[in-house]
């Protein structure tokens, strides 16, 4: 038989025929998700699914003409094929009319189904090669790009784009250097308020003398030295976006009149008694999780649940292997560029370094290291002309353990280049645990394959 690769999510309330099938195609190079209901295989099948739906039509519940319904109302892109009795010829043919790739009538030849996929598998191939093509053009047309394939990447830039036009104010999550104010930019850049100010301001970099001024503004005699009036970052970004950035830091006197000014939409700046309106839309980012009382400090709870409308997470590097090489030749193309050398060529000690080093200082630090790969210094020079790094808190148990387990499957799917069967079978774990996990851990296999 020949061979085939591609991803198969397989539908059948038949546990003989089920697991026959799933046999048969794992033979032939696939990898097979197998489900006993439809309603099961919608939680894996979603627009980011890679492969192809293979589904009976006679089912309990929902059957294979309606799940081809639903799965064309996420992606009318996705590949549907139906397996089909005698009797149900004729509904197959009115589907192949309303977008099913193809039927297959029983009783059938393996070779039959196996070649029905490799043409279905190629085509999803290249849709979702174009749309990777098609958004990193717009991504690169934007400027400072949110680069990556990483599922959980991905998956942000989706929600960005939905939620762009939209005004809710949003909290941003991420460690140090994982890229928050891009986020905050593409927000703005995306949406309505692009044409008004984007106006960013650091709480934990301004002393707390002056944030407040900073923030609110002030008229002219409002204190000593306020010699002119000063409109305030608030009121200079209504219509806008106001980012604010290390918002955990911001002192407790002013969380109180943040709040206020979140829950009316006005604000009334030092010295004046005169109240402004506002159309206002805050992002706010913070480096630690906000929401757990051990973490959150002196800050304000109810700010906190003001502000947490829409929360993002952007993931650390460690958490997306798959995207650090693409990042750095972004990055090394711009620093060839802005230092006005050739691009430099990647050797064995630059590779490895890009492979091993567990990048603490998360995307920021790779932009750092591809300047000094530019100006020809390599990891060994740039290891000596670190400080070394403190030893970062330990996280609780449930945490190390998430770590542990996400960094056990990368190194599986490492090991296998990317093939899921081979990895299942190396972690000794079932195929829908497996995939759970992947889920959880923003994990794509196909970060892991060869080029």
């Amino acid at each position: 038989m020949t061979q085939g690769s591609g991803l198969v999510a397989l539908v059948d309330d038949d546990a003989d025929l089920l697991h026959a099938t799933t046999q048969l195609l794992e033979l032939a190079g696939f990898t097979v998700i197998g489900f006993d209901n439809a309603e099961a295989a919608l939680g894996v099948v979603d627009r980011n699914f890679e492969g192809v739906v293979v589904s009976d039509i006679r089912m309990p519940g929902m059957n294979g003409l309606q799940l081809f319904d639903r799965v064309k109302a996420v992606d009318p892109d996705l590949p549907v094929i139906l397996v089909t009795g005698h009797g149900d010829v004729d509904l197959a043919v009115a589907a192949l009319k309303d977008g099913v790739y193809d039927f297959i009538p029983k009783p059938y030849a393996g070779e039959r189904l196996v070649e029905a996929l490799k043409r279905a598998s190629e085509k999803r191939r290249l849709v979702m090669e174009n749309r990777r093509l098609r958004e990193a053009a717009a991504l690169a047309a934007d400027g400072m790009p949110l680069i990556g394939e990483a599922l959980a990447i991905r998956r942000l830039r989706e929600t960005l784009r939905q939620i762009a036009d939209m005004d809710v104010d949003v909290l941003v999550e991420g460690e140090t250097g994982t890229g928050k104010e891009v986020v905050a930019d593409l927000l703005h850049r995306w949406g309505r308020r692009r044409a008004k100010p984007f106006v960013a301001l650091n709480c934990g970099a301004l002393p707390e003398t002056v944030i407040e001024s900073e923030l609110f503004g002030h008229e002219a005699g409002a204190f000593t030295g306020a010699q002119r009036r000063r409109i305030g970052s608030i009121e200079h970004s209504s219509g806008g976006t106001l980012f604010l950035d290390e918002i955990e830091s911001m002192p407790p006197a002013l969380q109180v009149k943040l709040l206020r000014v979140l829950e009316t939409r006005s604000l009334t700046p030092l010295g004046s008694n005169e109240t402004r309106r506002l159309d206002l839309r805050v992002v706010a980012a913070t480096k630690v999780d906000l929401g757990r009382q051990d973490q959150r400090g002196d800050f304000r709870e109810d700010l906190y649940f003001r502000l947490n409308v829409v929360t993002l997470r952007i993931p650390p590097l460690r958490e997306r292997p798959g995207d650090i090489e693409m990042l750095f030749g972004h990055f090394l193309g711009k620093a060839a560029e802005r230092f006005g050398r050739p691009v430099a060529k990647v050797n064995a000690a630059v590779s490895h370094h890009l492979q091993s080093h567990d990048w603490p200082g998360n995307v920021r630090e790779l932009a750092h290291f591809a300047d000094r790969v530019a100006l020809g210094l390599g990891p060994d020079e740039e290891t000596r002309s670190s400080p070394p790094r403190s030893p970062a808190p330990a996280a609780a148990l449930p945490e190390r353990v998430g770590h542990y387990e996400a960094q056990l499957i990368r190194d599986a799917l490492r090991d296998h280049a990317g093939d899921v069967r081979g990895a299942i079978d190396a972690l000794g774990v079932p195929r829908k645990t497996f995939y759970d996990k992947l889920k959880r851990y923003g994990i794509a296999a196909s970060d892991f394959r060869p080029s």
